[in-house]
């Protein structure tokens, strides 16, 4: 399977951003599918996750009621919307898909396969 990030740029403190994950591959549908960020010294943390699904769905605290993932299986994309955007969010984010047929987790180390990154830089 190969994901392609996209949807990264630049914004202000408070704006939107949305970002997509496209998904190549017949069972991406099958998958839970995560995103993950990592800023520049810090180690790559979750941000959200949405299980195979769909009714799977889980946030970071620090992203909680702010951000909204979710997936369209038409399209085989996974797009995580982004608002209220702080500095603190400024980080190039990955997605990726886990490793296992209908798992749900947030730990980087099960997800298989992994996108290219975009980077979302916020002003503040």
């Amino acid at each position: 399977v190969q994901l392609q990030a996209s949807g990264g740029g630049l914004a202000q403190a408070g704006d939107s951003l949305r970002l997509s994950c496209a998904a190549s591959g017949r069972t991406f549908s099958s998958y839970t599918v995560g995103w993950f960020r990592q800023a520049p010294g810090k180690e790559r943390e979750f941000v959200a996750a949405i299980s195979w699904s769909g009714d799977v769905i889980h946030y970071s605290d620090s992203v909680k009621g702010r951000f909204t993932i979710s997936r369209d299986y038409a399209e085989n994309t996974v797009y995580l919307q982004m608002n209220s955007l702080k500095a603190e969010d400024t980080a190039v984010y990955y997605c990726a898909q886990h490793r296992r047929y209908y798992t749900t987790s947030i730990t980087p180390a099960e997800y298989a396969y992994w996108g290219q990154g975009t980077l979302v830089t916020v002003s503040s």
